[in-house]
């Protein structure tokens, strides 16, 4: 296996063995350990958690499937699917808690070493700030809407793209406060107008009443529950590495997926069943009023500060991995969002969708990856554990291991060519049976 390990340069150095409290409070320790003075509340992470999956593309997920499924099949299927995204989302949360890192960071140790891991924060930034540029481009659509398309769609996305990155510019704790104001005015909102729509009908006939769409395979329907969050699993470590325990992420994974994912869901079925459409957000607004109307305009915001945050973190990971320069996040984060804003209006994003799903297959053998490596071969687990106790980066550090790299490359592959069943899930599993088979036959001990 090539690669080996070997020491960085001064430069890296003086980074990898950084104090976590000498961190500035914009970078948001993205090169750093969360310290423990530094961990937030179960609640405070559960907002945020929450607020990444009660959203518009989350009722609009739920709608397609009420318009398509029975009750009961939509049930299972966002059950299945959310048990998916519940499983990485713990294994790698634990891991992000516990190690204090983000997502990026913790890939150094845990099957792709310093190069590997630049990579990874690249393919994180790429996916995340396109997530970006069409989420805002939602949310641009949205204000604009509100006020009767009086304000065009560039002035109204770069004032919502101006916007969102201010927030993210602050760091976590501004993530914290919109989650705190967002969600709860979003899900009263949402139950008003539920409220609105059902009254009107019996609900023991919408649970049980046939689709009023083509039938929608449980396959595919999996698909389209797992598929959609799964990149945000992946980078789940980026926000419960300020958890205070492993209890913590646990919760805050359960309750935040099953709230998010079976609660919109199961409310947006109904909804689309009422009115026989799955284009029921129209119908949503329209009952809700302007105020109610620029609250779920607003909610588009609670998940894109969170694609903005992670891609900061990827992008800072892959400078100082590749040149040895350590960016400060607050900076990188007004670049990305200008880039991301910018895409907006050019509309170029349109065609960038396809791209974006193709990243949604390659990003799940990452996890595989780690979570073999970190829970089952512990490559690192001794450099982790005495660097954890002094709270600095682990001064060992492999320069790449082409064996995670190959691993990485073959779940996708398996993923991308295998098209029935639920592909993030075919990824995940190819890319984590290669690591294992290729570490226990070729890594050097």
């Amino acid at each position: 296996m090539g690669g080996g390990y070997s020491y960085v340069n001064q430069i890296a150095n003086q980074e990898v063995n950084q104090p976590a409290n000498q961190t500035v409070s914009s970078d948001d320790y993205s090169l750093d350990r969360v310290p423990k003075s530094e961990r937030k509340s179960m609640f405070s992470i559960l907002l945020v958690r929450i607020g990444a999956l009660t959203s518009i593309s989350q009722f609009m997920l739920g709608a397609t499937l009420g318009y398509g499924m029975t009750l009961w099949q939509a049930f299972v299927a966002t059950f299945l699917g959310s048990v998916i995204l519940q499983v990485v989302s713990v294994l790698l949360g634990i891991a992000g808690a516990k190690e204090g890192m983000s997502t990026s960071l913790l890939s150094r140790w845990t099957g792709f070493g310093r190069i590997g891991s630049s990579i990874m924060g690249l393919i994180f930034a790429i996916s995340l700030t396109g997530w970006f540029g069409v989420q805002n481009a939602v949310f641009a659509q949205g204000i604009d809407s509100v006020f009767g398309n009086r304000l065009g769609f560039t002035l109204a996305a770069i004032i919502t793209g101006i916007f969102t990155t201010l927030l993210v510019y602050f760091g976590y704790k501004m993530l914290d406060w919109t989650a705190r104001i967002t969600v709860p005015l979003f899900l009263i909102v949402m139950g008003y107008g539920v409220f609105q729509v059902l009254k009107d009908y019996n609900f023991a006939h919408l649970a049980t009443m046939n689709p009023p769409g083509p039938a929608l395979g449980l396959g595919a329907a999996i698909t389209m529950v797992a598929g959609g969050f799964i990149v945000g699993c992946v980078t789940t470590p980026d926000f419960t590495r300020f958890a205070k325990s492993s209890k913590d992420v646990i919760w805050i994974t359960v309750i935040g997926t099953f709230l998010g994912e079976l609660g919109v869901n199961l409310i947006a079925v109904l909804m689309a069943h009422a009115v026989g459409s799955a284009e029921i957000m129209a119908i949503v607004l329209k009952l809700t009023g302007l105020i109610g109307g620029i609250i779920v305009a607003f909610a588009t915001l609670k998940i894109n500060d969170l694609n903005l945050y992670s891609s900061s973190l990827g992008i800072t990971t892959f400078f100082s991995s590749v040149f040895n320069v350590q960016l400060n996040r607050g900076m990188l984060t007004l670049v990305l969002g200008v880039i991301g804003t910018l895409l907006t209006i050019a509309g170029i994003l349109d065609n960038f969708t396809g791209f974006l799903t193709i990243l949604g297959i390659a990003v799940p053998p990452i996890a595989g990856i780690m979570t073999v490596d970190y829970y089952i071969l512990k490559t690192n687990e001794e450099e982790l554990t005495t660097s954890r106790k002094v709270g600095v980066l682990p001064s060992k550090l492999e320069t790449v291991n082409w064996i995670g790299m190959i691993a990485w490359i073959g779940g996708f592959l398996v993923g991308y060519f295998i098209t029935f069943g639920i592909q993030a899930l075919t990824s995940i599993i190819a890319g984590s049976i290669i690591y294992y088979i290729l570490m226990i036959l070729f890594k050097r001990k």
